[in-house]
């Protein structure tokens, strides 16, 4: 019996010990969620001076935003001429530090110069605050837009790709059209947490120059998602105030600029099922359009091997295994020209495919369509149809303009993988679009050409 009791006791004070170990461990997961939702919190918010940047642009409308590091009451000045900005729209009767004015009844494809006040004192001002409203959807404009690849990292590099890019357009001015329309990113915009103070120090002060003349669509990253300043920061067409079908949320939308047709997805935080309410939107909006070029952009991307693998199952959590099965036969049959990602922190580039949605060991020559060379440059044809069904697009990782990584770069459906930093500058004018991988150093790494209506070329099969 002295022997069981002895047993009994000692059970019990181990049972005790056990107890406290878990009650222990379960205060320490308490502090540390108390702890880490009062980060998420904290880095949601940013105090101080951000200044003007662009958004939601329309042919008559466009949306000015900026910060100031005190509550103030904000004015916009605004007029076609900078000697008579005779024009004005309050940010509201309360003051604050977020400012957002939206600004309406413009005339298309019109220039605007703009003066914001900040309790009635001139705060921006000057020839350098101005912007171009978007021609009319469908109108026969050429078009240049800027892809920023992951560019959430301010350093030496980040600021030579801009330089280069900057200086290429510059060098290669469009006859009475600004040096470029819009701004796009690939998503990550702020690392390595996506907080407001970086958003502030990684994307805004070293595009300050940029965003206060050319809107910017910056999409969502798997490290914006980090903490909730994301969507704060920037403002998006739920209700279709930049063109398309409205979504009916932030997370994913679509625009239209001149002849182009552009949907951004979310492919972060939203669902990518075939029930899925964004694969819903994704239909109508697509087969709503009736623009000649369309551009779809995602910050994951269906094929890479690069810095992540979209063969490996755990990359990701799967998403870009979901995004070729169930997105991209969307693509296919809408006939989408060019697919736009990031992620991996190199630059991708396939030909025009169609019809691949597995892993890389299933990909075939005869799933995408060969281009011809006319003076050292790639041509893909497509038919001039809206619409083409399965008449392939171009893929192109964009991931490189703030950093770069390794990776083994053997994508079989990728015609051109390079490990260099660099944006992409593409131009669409009439049946043409050009796109350009510029690097850091200013040099043209790869340049590839969509042409319509020249080639009679079948549908790429799928089997």
């Amino acid at each position: 019996m002295a022997v069981t009791a002895e047993v009994m006791v000692g059970e019990k004070r181990q049972r005790r010990l056990v107890r406290k170990l878990l009650y222990g461990l379960l205060i320490l997961i308490v502090i540390y969620g108390l702890g880490r939702a009062i980060d998420v919190a904290m880095g949601s918010f940013y105090t101080g001076d951000r200044a003007p940047y662009l958004q939601m642009p329309a042919p008559t409308a466009m949306t000015l935003r900026w910060q100031t590091t005190a509550p103030t009451t904000g004015k916009v000045f605004y007029g076609t001429r900078l000697d008579t900005l005779d024009q004005h729209v309050d940010d509201g009767a309360e003051p604050a530090e977020e400012h957002e004015v939206r600004i309406t009844g413009l005339q298309p494809d019109t220039r605007y110069y703009y003066r914001i006040e900040a309790n009635g004192i001139p705060r921006y001002q000057g020839e350098d605050y101005r912007f171009r409203t978007p021609p009319a959807a469908g109108a026969a404009t050429p078009v240049r837009f800027w892809v920023l690849g992951d560019p959430g990292y301010a350093n030496p590099g980040q600021s030579a790709v801009r330089d280069a890019a900057v200086g290429w357009m510059k060098g290669h001015p469009r006859k009475n059209r600004p040096m470029l329309d819009f701004i796009m990113t690939t998503g990550d915009n702020a690392y390595r947490s996506g907080t407001n103070q970086q958003f502030q120090d990684n994307f805004f002060v070293p595009y300050e120059k940029l965003l206060r003349n050319y809107s910017v669509w910056p999409i969502y990253g798997n490290h914006d998602a980090r903490r909730f300043a994301f969507f704060d920061i920037f403002s998006f067409p739920e209700q279709a105030e930049s063109g398309g079908v409205p979504s009916g949320t932030e997370n994913y939308y679509s625009f239209d600029f001149a002849q182009l047709h552009v949907v951004v997805l979310d492919s972060q935080a939203s669902g990518l099922e075939p029930d899925s309410d964004m694969l819903g939107w994704l239909w109508r909006d697509l087969y709503a359009t009736r623009q000649p070029w369309i551009i779809v952009a995602m910050h994951h991307p269906p094929y890479t091997k690069g810095s992540h693998d979209s063969d490996d199952n755990y990359d990701s959590r799967g998403r870009m295994q979901k995004l070729r099965k169930n997105i991209l036969p969307v693509l296919d049959k809408a006939g989408v020209d060019l697919v736009l990602s990031g992620h991996s922190h190199m630059y991708e580039r396939s030909n025009l495919v169609a019809c691949h949605y597995g892993s890389s060991g299933t990909y075939r020559t005869d799933m995408a369509q060969a281009p011809f060379e006319k003076d050292g440059v790639m041509v893909y044809e497509k038919p001039l149809t809206v619409r083409a069904a399965n008449s392939g697009s171009i893929y192109a990782v964009v991931g490189s303009s703030s950093k770069v990584d390794s990776g083994p770069l053997d994508h079989p459906a990728m015609a051109v993988s390079r490990q260099n930093m660099g944006s992409l500058v593409v131009d669409i004018k009439g049946h043409r679009l050009i796109g350009r991988f510029i690097t850091d150093q200013g040099k043209i790494a790869d340049e590839f050409v969509i042409e319509k209506g020249r080639g009679t070329k079948l549908p790429i099969t799928c089997r």
